[in-house]
Parts: structure tokens; C-alpha cells; sequence
């Protein structure tokens, strides 16, 4: 999008008005997934302040000004950065947040449970910072990608994000839309956000797998894992890559082949 696009006003996902007067050179980003997006939009020379959380690019957390965590932020590093725009996400940043944050800039709070409000936010993004053609392209792209998925024969899941309690994932989350893009069957649909369960529960239900996810609980570590199969020893207990199942940016594009081939190694569904 060229400058003379701007100003760009715009409601965000919280119904507030906000307004950008020139493509932001003071970015701060709020949201890992949309640090990262902003990288793949060659923005990286505007963005000055990340969380600690944001892992990708790698090397950000190095290069700019970590200004806290996605629910603890230092305020005082935020207004000494003097930004232009700050992006932040409903579920991952709290309401006390953003009503400081709009103080010192224009905040836009995206809320994303969807592809479609992936694919939107990716969109608004790149217009808020004057890079809508590539946005456009990269959310097309990804919107493809996931067309493309093969069919595959429905499985009955259940996701772990979490131990000590087990925590799983309701119907009204994003990780249950990508589980859905993926094929799986979530055995916690009916239920809301992140919901505790036990391994009795599991064991219960007949699962045909159950996916143990890499973060934000580090499942990867074995003994995590084996303590799982151990109380499910008939049930295929897999370790998941987290961040394609939950990250909403520009990973999305990598997540359509991941699910082919978690896929590929799981075992065809049970019969019933």
C-alpha cells in the first residue's frame, strides 16, 4: 500500500476505533505470532519492542527492547520507545494493557479463533503498516495452502497444552479450528477455552490419539511424554509441534504440509 493510503482508520477486534496517520516506523508487537509476521512483511527495521516470548526471528529479542511478557508489560520501556503503533491480541495481553497502552499510541487488538480471523488479521496488519500487497499475497498464499490439504480419514483427539493440571482445548479456540483443518476430531469440542482433564478422563473416552503439544508446556521433554503412555498404553500418544497448531502469522504457511505428514504417521481411525 502506498503512503498516500494513509491515514488509515480502522475498528479492531474490541470494537475500538483507532487511527494511523503514516506507515509506522515504532512498531511494538504484544503477540509472538504477529512478531513474526511482521519479520516476513520486511518490517524489521521498524519494530522496536517485542516480548520475551517472541522467539521468532530468533535474534529479535537481542536486536530490540524486550518490554516484558505477553501479561506483564513495563510500561515505563513501552512510553520511553515512544512508538506509532502497538499490536496486541485479546486472549494473550490483558484489558489493563491496552487501556495504558492507549495512551501512548494506537493499539490494535486483534482476536483470532479462526483461519478466516488469521487471514483477516494478516490482512489488517499489512494495512496498518503500509505493506498490504504483500500481506495480501502471504494471506492468499496460506489460504491456498490449506485448500490444498488432502482428505483424510476423521480421529478422535484429544491436546494437551498443559500438565499439573492437564489442560486441553475447547471448541471456541484457534488450536481447535487448526485440529479441525487437520483432520482431527476434538474430544473436548463441546466445552470452552481450556478446560482441565485428567489421564482417567482420557483413558476414558477411547481416544484413537492423544497429541501432546511442544509448548506452551515443553511435552517434548520425554519424560513428560512417557508419563502419558504409560497411563494410556493403548492409545497413540504423539508429540506435536505447538507452535503450527496455535501460532496464527506467517507460520500458518508451514502448518498445511506439518498436518499432512503428522497425519501420514498416525494410524488410520479407529473403527466404530
Amino acid at each position: 500500500m502506498q503512503r498516500h493510503s494513509f491515514p488509515i482508520v480502522t475498528t479492531d477486534a474490541l470494537g475500538r476505533r483507532l487511527r494511523v496517520d503514516a506507515p509506522p516506523k515504532r512498531i511494538v508487537s504484544l503477540v509472538p505470532s504477529q512478531t513474526e509476521l511482521l519479520a516476513d512483511l520486511g518490517l524489521g527495521t521498524r519494530v522496536i519492542g517485542v516480548t520475551r516470548f517472541c522467539v521468532h526471528p530468533e535474534d529479535w529479542r537481542e536486536e530490540k527492547t524486550v518490554v516484558g511478557g505477553t501479561k506483564q508489560l513495563n510500561n515505563d520501556t513501552v512510553q520511553a520507545l515512544t512508538p506509532d503503533l502497538v499490536l496486541a491480541n485479546k486472549e494473550e495481553n490483558t484489558p489493563a494493557m491496552v487501556e495504558a497502552l492507549d495512551a501512548l499510541a494506537p493499539v490494535y487488538v486483534s482476536d483470532v479463533a479462526t483461519l478466516p480471523d488469521a487471514l483477516g488479521m494478516i490482512r489488517a496488519v499489512g494495512r496498518l503498516t503500509g505493506t498490504a500487497p504483500r500481506a495480501d499475497a502471504l494471506a492468499a498464499e496460506i489460504d491456498a495452502a490449506f485448500a490444498a490439504l488432502p482428505p483424510a480419514p476423521p480421529l478422535r483427539v484429544a491436546y494437551l497444552i498443559w500438565r499439573a493440571p492437564y489442560m486441553s482445548v475447547g471448541g471456541d479456540t484457534f488450536i481447535h479450528a487448526m485440529l479441525r483443518r487437520a483432520g482431527f476430531v476434538n474430544a473436548f469440542a463441546d466445552q470452552q477455552r481450556y478446560p482441565e482433564v485428567t489421564l482417567d478422563d482420557l483413558r476414558a473416552l477411547r481416544l484413537d490419539a492423544v497429541l501432546l503439544a511442544s509448548e506452551p508446556f515443553p511435552f517434548g521433554r520425554p519424560r513428560f511424554a512417557e508419563e502419558v503412555r504409560e497411563a494410556l498404553p493403548h492409545t497413540r500418544v504423539e508429540v506435536v509441534d505447538g507452535e503450527l497448531f496455535s501460532w496464527y502469522g506467517s507460520r500458518l504457511l508451514q502448518a498445511p504440509s506439518y498436518f499432512t505428514a503428522l497425519r501420514e504417521r498416525l494410524p488410520g481411525a479407529a473403527a466404530s
